[in-house]
């Protein structure tokens, strides 16, 4: 480790040691990163994904931490953070350009401001760029994949590509870039002009429909499951007698069953069990197998 880190003291490269995940998170849950390190250029990113390749560390890509779960032993390895230290963008006519540690609702927003519509949909969606390309985020009437024209990513040996919208292989909650374990360096969106009023009025919709709905009142993952085929995951759970249901600190929302909430002290042990005990009672009521949206890093075995 100490040859790592001397590595990233003669780059220059911010880094904490030791540094507790659950600052990091939305579920406010997750134990201490080995070293989570801030790189601030593409050429930084770059050094510390070659650094972890050749000392033999295995890194993890962060942005606003908003669907990830951290086990309670933390993460062994390089956390990689993409967020403020590299979060710059640029609005060019209907061209929205933003790097990948931006906030997706912050960009969202300001391309509204500017009389741009078609990205009203991600204005409550409290990602970063990067992590809304990895998933393909998308609320109410729309996703990622509807605005997004180009994407720039780098890969695990340091190659950088730039991918058109259909190159990057865009599906429910999935892309090219989770699929091959890419690296989201930069977004572009192309949207349209549009009514100023129309646009504000979509928004407030979306903002009333959310907070009426759902518990952003507490720290969550977000969505834990994904929508099955056929299927919505709220109703499933709701229906299989699980919303409320509580394992310790960790609960089933009573106020949308999609969501598991973090009452005050969860840990990632409670709410992985939590999450298998919704699992088998959908299972065992309806046949459907539930897949979380909401992404396990860390220890399998948290039991």
């Amino acid at each position: 480790m100490e040859s790592l880190i001397n590595q990233l003291d003669d780059s220059g490269i911010p880094y904490l040691e030791n540094e507790l995940l659950s600052g990091h998170t939305s579920f406010k849950i997750g134990g201490p990163a080995r070293l989570m390190v801030l790189p601030r250029t593409v050429e930084e990113i770059r050094r510390v994904v070659q650094l972890s390749k050749t000392y033999g560390w295995p890194f993890f890509i962060l942005g606003n931490g908003s669907n990830i779960l951290f086990a309670d032993q933390g993460y062994d390895g390089l956390v990689i953070k993409i967020g403020k230290n590299f979060s710059e963008y640029n609005i060019n006519g209907t061209k929205v350009t933003a790097q990948s540690g931006a906030l997706l609702s912050s960009i969202c927003k300001k391309a509204a401001r500017q009389g741009l519509a078609g990205a009203e949909f991600g204005t409550g969606i409290p990602g970063t760029v990067g992590g809304g390309v990895v998933m393909n985020a998308g609320a109410y009437d729309g996703e990622l994949k509807d605005v997004i024209s180009s994407v720039t990513v780098m890969d695990k040996e340091g190659t950088i590509y730039r991918y058109s919208n259909q190159e990057m292989q865009f599906g429910y909650r999935t892309s090219r870039v989770y699929q091959e374990g890419l690296i989201v360096l930069e977004m572009t969106m192309e949207l349209q002009p549009g009514d100023m009023t129309a646009i504000w009025e979509k928004i407030d919709d979306f903002t009333t429909r959310r907070w009426r709905k759902q518990p952003i009142d507490l720290p969550s993952g977000g969505s834990t499951f994904k929508r099955p085929p056929g299927y919505y995951a709220g109703k499933l759970i709701e229906d299989s007698g699980c919303k409320g249901l509580r394992f310790r600190d960790a609960q089933v929302s009573p106020k949308h069953s999609g969501f598991v909430v973090n009452l005050g002290s969860a840990t990632s042990k409670d709410v992985r069990t939590l999450i298998r005990l919704v699992q088998r009672r959908v299972k065992e009521a309806y046949g459907v197998g539930l897949e979380t949206e909401v992404k396990l890093i860390g220890n399998p075995n948290e039991d």
